[in-house]
């Protein structure tokens, strides 16, 4: 893991504060790949659950431990729980062509299905539909609408044809099913997932904040959690949701299956200002660069939808397909790389990305953030150092989006790899300090060793007293590195 205090760091930080979540899968899932990925701009790695087996996640985990011991750069990794799927059953002749305004009927009986009727396997559906309630297939291609229900049989009419086909999809985008985010699927990966020390769990199909907190029961702090909001049922307990979640994603696809599509931009903009207004990350996700999956290039209105997450101030962006089964995944990183760089360096982006207010909480790790932010623009400081054990005043310094490196020093590997998708942070793992005197001089040490200042620079400094104990953050300070201590540093790095 991360280098000892007694090496030169091959760790350099990125300048780019927003970070990239990079899917693995066929054609990102070699060692050669992963690495390029990498060296492309990938700051963390999204193993989808729904798709490879154990084994091929196995293997991907320790590709990704093994680089990021060579590269000594903390590395996150989250596994995605696939969630509850529900699809409709078999067709004889394998799918029917329905007209719109016709009948069509879902029952339990396993026979197969006809252009008039077909088995629906979930009988949470049963229960959990009324009259009016709408029933999309594959992905909102057909729209049906429910005139009547009963325990064994959904009647509906068609309100947009087309051809549907065994196994299709279904979303009920209007009520809240009687379906548990968990399925034994999930927790069969979820135990899988935390034996293999992952650093994130991305829970599906949410939508309530009980989802969230039986996962969280189930984690038992042994990682972090991320509540997918793909349902319009999360967005109206959003408020809940973030209280318990760890952090969240905006999961676009699903949400413009169950949603007009013309909605879910604002709702974008609404759930990633809810999150920041309380200090949890979050992640844009899914058909960001979409095109890429088959062309080297993308289009101008995917280069703006990715500027337009960037803009405001998302933590992180995500490569779905792009990077996972697409034909050029180092290129998609790339381009998400230079998109992001690009609109970090508009001069307007500081101010659009304070545009949502992050007011402080009454604590006074809260105030020792917002007063960094501010004594960086008043001392002119090119970073800020913050020395924590849990990773609870990154995420509160990182919460006022400040215009300089936040490089964090933590004792603990497990917050260094949780802290990757968090917006401008550079974790790295070093010893804990014990004395104020070693607070200072460490400081100024890893700002020169990781490049985030120079001889001449102010740094502004963060720590908690008594030091090395959680959530005790209470001390703030502004140091210069003068001229003589760059000349020692590089002196004792070229002597080692």
């Amino acid at each position: 893991m991360p280098h000892s205090e007694t090496t030169p760091s091959k760790f350099v930080p990125r300048t780019r504060k927003v970070r990239i979540l990079a899917t693995l899968g066929p054609a990102s899932n070699t060692p050669e790949m992963i690495r390029r990925l990498a060296e492309a701009g990938a700051d963390a790695f999204r193993i989808n659950m729904s798709h490879g087996t154990h084994e091929d996640h196995a293997r991907a985990i320790e590709i990704i431990r093994g680089l990021e011991k060579e590269l000594d750069r903390p590395t996150t990794i989250l596994a995605d729980l696939q969630g509850p799927k529900l699809r409709v059953g078999q067709f004889d002749g394998g799918g029917a062509m329905l007209e719109k305004g016709q009948r069509f009927v879902f029952d339990r009986s396993r026979e197969g299905g006809d252009s008039h009727r077909v088995n629906l396997p979930h009988k949470e559906i049963f229960g959990g539909v009324e009259e009016g309630t709408r029933l999309l297939i594959d992905d909102g291609k057909l729209v049906q609408r429910v005139i009547s229900a009963t325990a064994d049989r959904i009647e509906t009419v068609v309100e947009v044809g087309g051809r549907i086909s065994n196994n299709k999809g279904v979303n009920v985008p209007d009520v809240v099913l009687p379906l548990a985010a968990l399925t034994d699927k999930d927790r069969t990966d979820l135990a899988f997932a935390l034996d293999h020390h992952v650093d994130w769990i991305a829970l599906s199909f949410v939508q309530r904040p009980e989802d969230v907190a039986e996962a969280k029961r189930l984690i038992g702090g042994r990682a972090s959690l991320l509540a997918k909001i793909e349902k319009p049922a999360a967005v109206d307990r959003l408020d809940g949701i973030l209280e318990l979640a760890d952090a969240v994603m905006v999961a676009r696809g699903d949400l413009g299956v169950e949603l007009p599509p013309q909605d879910v931009p604002p709702l974008q903009k609404m759930i990633v200002e809810a999150a920041r207004r309380v200090g949890r990350p979050v992640v844009v996700a899914t058909q960001m660069l979409e095109s890429m999956i088959e062309a080297p290039t993308p289009t101008r209105a995917e280069v703006s939808d990715v500027a337009t997450a960037v803009y405001d101030g998302a933590d992180a962006v995500m490569l779905s397909a792009e990077s996972a089964s697409g034909k050029y995944p180092c290129e998609a990183v790339t381009m998400m790389n230079s998109i992001a760089t690009s609109v970090e360096h508009d001069p307007s982006h500081a101010e659009r990305v304070h545009f949502t207010r992050t007011l402080p909480e009454g604590t006074t790790a809260d105030a020792i953030a917002q007063a960094a932010n501010t004594m960086v623009g008043t001392v002119g400081a090119k970073a800020i150092v913050c020395f924590t054990s849990s990773g609870s005043t990154a995420r509160r310094l990182s919460r006022e989006r400040p215009g300089v490196p936040l490089l964090v020093l933590t004792p603990s590997v497990k917050t260094a790899r949780r802290l990757g998708i968090l917006w401008g942070a550079h974790a790295v793992r070093t010893r804990d300090i014990e004395n104020f005197e070693e607070m200072i001089a460490k400081a100024k040490r890893m700002a020169l060793r990781h490049g985030v200042a120079r001889g001449g620079d102010r740094i502004v400094i963060t720590a908690g007293v008594p030091f090395g104990t959680p959530g005790s953050t209470n001390v703030i300070h502004i140091v210069r590195l003068v001229g003589d201590e760059l000349e020692r540093h590089r002196r004792s790095e070229e002597g080692r």
